[in-house]
């Protein structure tokens, strides 16, 4: 009876799943919106860690005149739009141009906001004042932005190249360090920027560009695009949307006092320390899998069997011979994409961490196991010790000390390796730098920081091994 209940239970999920959602329906639900958040005065995150901007208070407004729920999920530009095309998210709002191109794979609300392009040099250049001074030189754009689309258009005409970014922040300081001599950018973001004091300043008048709209994938989650359309025309109506626009396109984008390298630490530490926690979860818990899998798979790399060794070369071929950031995008985006399922940013990540750390910690196992001397298991096996007894009590106590340099630095390479998921949305201690340089464009004193905190951290860990390391030598522990 209990098993007919359940098989029922299923069956009512999988259809409630499965079931067009009508509007009432959607109202209830939460959807995911993936935005950009580093693409000041449309989304950032303000000191107190809110996100807000013109399109994060327009989806606010709009949510509230609907009565729908949403959770933002900060992603950069590119990972937003594969999250959409993969469906990790509901819907992408993060000044996303209408395109042909991209009408293709997303359908889009009516325009929340017309664009234009402009270029713009160090505010100490006197030699660049047109397209025309441009021969020769480096271009810094946006991935995926208008101001990328016009610098590709025009570049072979005028005979410069162009260098990519994924933000904003860093693509100034690319100017700024004169490694490019000009930007072009959408200009509501490049004005806000340069009253926010990033050293840069306008040479050419505003080119037409596209509109901005809110997407969603292709025939999925038409009564939320239903919604934002007329949610959007009751704001027209109110007024509340140019109040919107006036807020951070006149009013709130004066310039920020500079606050010097302690205050910025002051103000961002909050912020900062909640990105350490997260880049210390998950270093351990992917390390305490990864060690699980090392063992499993170098001692399967040392098996008898010649089908068990081919498993464990395999796994650990794969993941020792493809870079982790195609690994993390694989995991989140593909995988998801192929086999029609959602799964959470950190959980992605710490998928891959623990695969890729457990490939590398099981060949420290294999190397570890296989620095014993060999006498020692023929002892132990001369004594009467099953093969698995031996390598328990005898070889593994053994190899193990042998292993702890090599683990001690595989702890250190996974920690660092965690600034890599700042691409999929993780807000561990990189991604956190990132955001607050958006904010306020202090890129050097902000990676300053960031770096100081990385150094601290790896530096306490790796006394604390080495200590622990020479107990276990002692026979202490």
């Amino acid at each position: 009876m209990s098993k007919l209940v359940l098989f029922f239970v299923v069956i009512l999920t999988m259809l409630n799943i499965i079931s067009p959602i009508s509007k009432a329906e959607a109202k209830e639900k939460v959807y995911q919106i993936a935005t950009d958040i580093t693409f000041a005065p449309f989304e950032f995150q303000d000191v107190n860690g809110d996100f807000v901007g013109i399109d994060m208070d327009l989806m606010a407004a709009i949510a509230k005149d609907q009565g729908f729920k949403y959770e933002m999920k900060p992603l950069g530009f590119n990972a937003a739009v594969q999250a959409l095309e993969s469906k990790q998210v509901d819907a992408v709002i993060a000044g996303m141009s209408i395109t042909d191109e991209r009408q293709m794979k997303f359908d889009f609300s009516e325009p929340y906001f017309d664009s234009g392009i402009i270029m713009a040099v160090d505010s100490d250049n006197d030699k660049v004042s047109s397209y025309k001074d441009l021969k020769g030189q480096k271009v810094a754009v946006k991935t995926g932005t208008e101001g990328a689309s016009f610098a590709e258009s025009i570049k072979d005409k005028y005979g410069f190249s162009i260098v990519t970014f994924d933000d904003s922040a860093n693509m100034y300081e690319e100017v700024r360090t004169g490694n490019s001599v000009a930007v072009f950018d959408d200009y509501p973001v490049l004005a806000y920027g340069i009253k926010q004091g990033n050293g840069l300043k306008i040479v050419t008048d505003k080119e037409a560009g596209a509109s901005y709209g809110f997407a969603v994938s292709k025939g999925q989650n038409t009564e939320l695009l239903e919604m934002f359309n007329t949610g959007l025309a009751n704001l027209k109506a109110s007024g509340e949307y140019q109040e919107i626009l006036d807020k951070y396109l006149e009013t709130g984008s004066d310039e920020e006092a500079k606050s010097g390298f302690f205050g910025l630490l002051k103000e961002s530490f909050p912020s900062l320390l909640s990105g350490l926690k997260m880049t210390l979860i998950l270093t351990v818990v992917s390390l305490l899998i990864a060690t699980v899998l090392g063992i499993i798979f170098g001692l399967l790399r040392i098996a008898k069997s010649k089908i068990l060794r081919t498993i464990a070369g395999i796994y650990i071929d794969i993941f020792r011979g493809t870079p982790l950031i195609v690994q993390a995008f694989f995991i989140y985006f593909g995988i998801p994409a192929a086999l029609d399922f959602r799964i959470t940013a950190v959980a992605a990540g710490l998928i891959t961490l623990s695969l890729n750390a457990g490939a590398y910690m099981a060949e420290i196992v294999r190397g570890g196991i296989q620095s014993v001397d060999k006498g020692q298991m023929e002892a132990a096996r001369s004594l009467g010790l099953p093969y698995g007894k031996a390598m328990r009590k005898v070889v593994l106590p053994q190899a193990i000390q042998l292993m702890i340099p090599a683990f001690i630095n595989q702890f250190v390479i996974t920690l660092k390796d965690t600034s890599i998921l700042s691409i999929i949305g993780i807000n561990e201690l990189t991604q956190s730098g990132k955001i607050i340089i958006a904010r306020n464009l202090e890129s050097f004193q902000m990676w300053l920081i960031v770096g100081i905190m990385y150094f601290i951290v790896i530096m306490i860990l790796t006394k604390v091994s080495n200590r622990l390391e020479r107990r276990i030598k002692n026979g202490q522990a």
